[in-house]
Order: structure tokens, then C-alpha cells, then sequence
């Protein structure tokens, strides 16, 4: 063998590439396509990897016929770990898109999460301006840009002072 021939072809070094990366965390179709074409580092250096588009199609239906990739659990997962992390549903639909997840996969992971988004932001509120929250109109509007900014729906954020007033 000479020094450019590597010693397993392209399609299993790919396979053991996604299985590693699937170990770690769900990822999206779209996200381990990009990771999985990404050069991988070497002794030398980054290194391009030398498969086909044949190659990666193969790895990416062995990784759905055995579940390692599954978008839908993908997707659920998502949502409650963003959530947990105090971000509001606008938010998650984002990043969700960004990730290549269909809009209808979305919508209905959404409607079938348990998650009380007018209590998370509430909660977030809190958290930053503690509480009891202030009624002050200044005030209010730095909680809510607030909460806009972690993707909160502003109807969410009004049920805040109209659900909890004193």
C-alpha cells in the first residue's frame, strides 16, 4: 500500500464517523451531513475525505434503517432541552429551521409538548428580575424585550402581569 491509499474505504470510515457523532447527541439529517462532509483532522492536518456523494447517502440510510437517526426524536429532544434552558417557542422554531427540520415536524412536536410557555417565561422573568415583578411601565418593557429576545410570544408575556397580578 502506498502512503495516499488509506486502509478502509471511504463508506466505513464514514459509518464509524456517524456512529460517534450520533453517541454523542441526536443530531438532525441535514447537521450530521455537514459534519460528516467537514475535513477531519489528522496528523497533518485537516484532511478531506474522499467519498463519494453515493458514500454518504448509504451511511445516512443505514443510520435511519437502524435508528441511530430519527428527526421527530430529534425534534422532541430539541424542545425540551432549549426549553429547559429558558427558550421561548419562537426561538426553538428557529433554530429548529436552521437545523433543516420541516415546518410541519415542527408545528406538531410543538403542539404535542407539554410546556407551559406563559409559566417558563414567567419563570425567566423572575429569575433575571426577581421577584415580585415590577409594574412600572419602564420596567415592564425591559422584561418583555427580554423575553422577546429568548423567543417568547408576546401574548405570553402580557398573560404574565394579567394571570399573576396581586
Amino acid at each position: 500500500m502506498s502512503e495516499n491509499t488509506p486502509r478502509r474505504p471511504a463508506y466505513a470510515r464514514l459509518l464509524d464517523r456517524a456512529v460517534r457523532i450520533l453517541a454523542v447527541r441526536d443530531h438532525s439529517e441535514q447537521e450530521l451531513r455537514r459534519k460528516l462532509s467537514a475535513p477531519v483532522m489528522g496528523k497533518n492536518g485537516p484532511e478531506a475525505i474522499d467519498a463519494t456523494a453515493e458514500d454518504y447517502d448509504r451511511v445516512i440510510a443505514w443510520c435511519y434503517e437502524y435508528h441511530y437517526l430519527d428527526d421527530s426524536r430529534f425534534v422532541t429532544r430539541f424542545i425540551a432541552s432549549r426549553s429547559r434552558k429558558g427558550y421561548g417557542p419562537a426561538r426553538i422554531r428557529q433554530e429548529l429551521n436552521q437545523k433543516g427540520i420541516p415546518r410541519e415536524a415542527t408545528e406538531q412536536a410543538m403542539r404535542e409538548c407539554d410546556i407551559d410557555w406563559c409559566e417558563l417565561a414567567r419563570e425567566q422573568a423572575v429569575r433575571k428580575y426577581g421577584e415580585p415583578l415590577s409594574r412600572e411601565f419602564s420596567e415592564k418593557v425591559k422584561i418583555q424585550r427580554f423575553l422577546l429576545y429568548r423567543g417568547f410570544l408576546m401574548e405570553d408575556i402580557q398573560d404574565i402581569w394579567r394571570n399573576f397580578a396581586d
